[in-house]
């Protein structure tokens, strides 16, 4: 028995093996930055648009930045999963052009989302200057600190990674997929509905202390359906 072992990224396509890597290096960038006093992290999440901290450049840097290990560990082993066969079908250029758009589409959702919630509260979109202290009285004001505090950004590849289930539910619909906790077999089309279902529940009936943009992850399957939708449901080759 040959003792050597073969690099489990060696196997892969070239765009997901470089969005895993690039992933990697920006997670554990940030934990070494932040053991020697520095925080990027603010400046790379993802910022309602009329938030203080917002800059254009974080809709691309947020979906490279993530909460956790687990975090991290869960988006980047769906990419591992789902995305070489998606790459392969759609073709290197197509796909990362597919990830990056169902990732932005992702944010987009979220920010209509948030600009309801301030609408809700000061019957506007837009706080003058970013500056939510003169909405202090107001009853809604928690959720303006939500939208607004420094430490309200969005991170994370999920929005994208959506749009990659979702790809995978309408190109490869009969596969049958392994769930945790389920003992037999489900059908990506229906793992693939079921998860969505499961994110408009989160969505709409958030529970106290429920960190996750579930909007985002909706946002980004959306978009990925439009998008499939749009190109055509292409026919693998080879599987």
């Amino acid at each position: 028995m040959s003792a050597y072992r073969q690099n489990p990224l060696a196997n892969l396509t070239p765009v997901v093996k470089n969005l895993i890597i690039i992933n990697v290096i920006f997670f554990l960038g940030n934990i070494f930055l932040q053991y020697s006093g520095m925080n990027f992290e603010p400046y790379l999440a993802a910022h309602y648009f009329n938030a203080p901290l917002f800059r254009m450049w974080q809709i691309i840097t947020y979906m490279f930045m993530h909460g956790g290990w687990m975090h991290i560990f869960f988006n980047m082993f769906a990419l591992y999963v789902f995305g070489p066969m998606l790459e392969y079908t759609m073709g290197p250029k197509r796909f990362l052009q597919y990830y990056f758009i169902t990732g932005i589409g992702a944010l987009a959702l979220q920010m209509l989302v948030q600009g309801y919630e301030v609408y809700q509260v000061i019957g506007a979109f837009t706080v003058p200057n970013g500056d939510i202290m003169p909405y202090f009285d107001q009853p809604g004001f928690q959720k303006l600190v939500g939208i607004y505090s420094p430490e309200a950004g969005i991170v994370g590849a999920s929005g994208a990674i959506f749009g990659l289930l979702v790809a995978f539910g309408m190109m490869f619909p009969d596969v049958e997929l392994f769930i945790m906790f389920i003992p037999l077999p489900v059908k990506a089309k229906y793992a693939v509905i079921g998860y969505i279902v499961w994110e408009l529940y989160g969505g709409l009936r958030p529970t106290p202390g429920d960190s996750v943009a579930h909007f985002a992850h909706l946002g980004g399957a959306l978009v990925g359906y439009i998008l499939i939708k749009i190109w055509g449901t292409y026919k693998p080759n080879n599987f």
